[in-house]
C-alpha cells in the first residue's frame, strides 16, 4: 500500500488593507467596502419613465436570456418569481405579474390569486432550502413608500433569521451575503419544482 506524501496547501494570502489619506485620525475599525452597492444607490437599472419600455422587470421578460441569467426562479401563467438583485437577505424573492401594472388595485382577480399562490409557494421553497425563522412579505406602493421600481408591482418575500440584523446593516449599512445570486437562484429553482 503506497501513500502519497503529505503536502501543505498553498498559503492563503492576507487581504490587502488600504489606508485612505486625508480622512482624519486613524482608528481601530476595519472597513468593509462594498462599491457594488453604488449601482443601487445611484439608481442604476431604474426606469426613466413609468412605461414598460424602460422597466427592468419587463426587460427580463422580453429578454432571450435563460432564466438562470436573469435570476427568474419560476414562471406561472400570470405571474413569475425572481430574485431581488439587491437582496436584504439570502433568498429575497419578488413575485410579479407579467402585466406592467403599478398598483395592487389594478390586478385582475385572477392575478391577485396568482400573486398570493406564488407567494405561498415561495415561502415553502425558501423554508425547504434554508429554514428561515420568519418572513417579511410586502408591497411598496409608490416611491414615497419605498418602491424602487414603482411602475411594475412586485411583492417582496424576505426570509428572516434571528440575529440577521446585526451591526453590519444597522450601523454599517452593509449587507453581507454568504452566497452568489446565481447559486441562490439555482437552489431555489430546483426546489420550486419538487416543493
Amino acid at each position: 500500500m503506497t501513500s502519497e506524501p503529505h503536502t501543505d496547501p498553498a498559503p492563503v494570502p492576507e487581504p490587502e488593507l488600504t489606508e485612505q489619506e486625508g480622512v482624519g485620525v486613524s482608528d481601530a475599525l476595519q472597513r468593509l467596502w462594498t462599491p457594488h452597492r453604488m449601482a443601487y444607490i445611484l439608481g442604476e437599472n431604474k426606469p426613466d419613465s413609468d412605461s414598460s419600455d424602460g422597466c427592468p422587470f419587463c426587460r427580463v421578460l422580453d429578454s432571450e436570456q435563460a432564466d438562470e441569467d436573469t435570476l427568474v426562479v419560476a414562471r406561472g401563467e400570470l405571474v413569475f418569481a425572481i430574485l431581488n438583485l439587491y437582496p436584504y437577505n439570502p433568498g429575497h424573492l419578488m413575485v410579479l405579474p407579467y402585466r406592467h401594472v403599478a398598483d395592487y388595485t389594478e390586478l385582475t382577480p385572477e392575478e391577485t390569486v396568482a400573486v398570493a399562490e406564488f407567494t405561498q409557494q415561495a415561502m415553502r421553497v425558501i423554508r425547504s432550502v434554508s429554514a428561515p425563522h420568519g418572513f417579511n412579505i410586502g408591497l411598496n406602493q409608490g416611491p414615497v413608500a419605498g418602491a424602487g421600481i414603482a411602475a411594475h408591482l412586485h411583492q417582496h418575500i424576505v426570509p428572516r433569521w434571528g440575529g440577521d440584523s446585526n451591526f453590519m446593516p444597522v450601523i454599517g449599512h452593509t449587507k453581507v451575503l454568504p452566497q452568489l445570486l446565481g447559486d441562490t437562484r439555482s437552489m431555489l429553482a430546483e426546489a420550486w419544482t419538487r416543493t
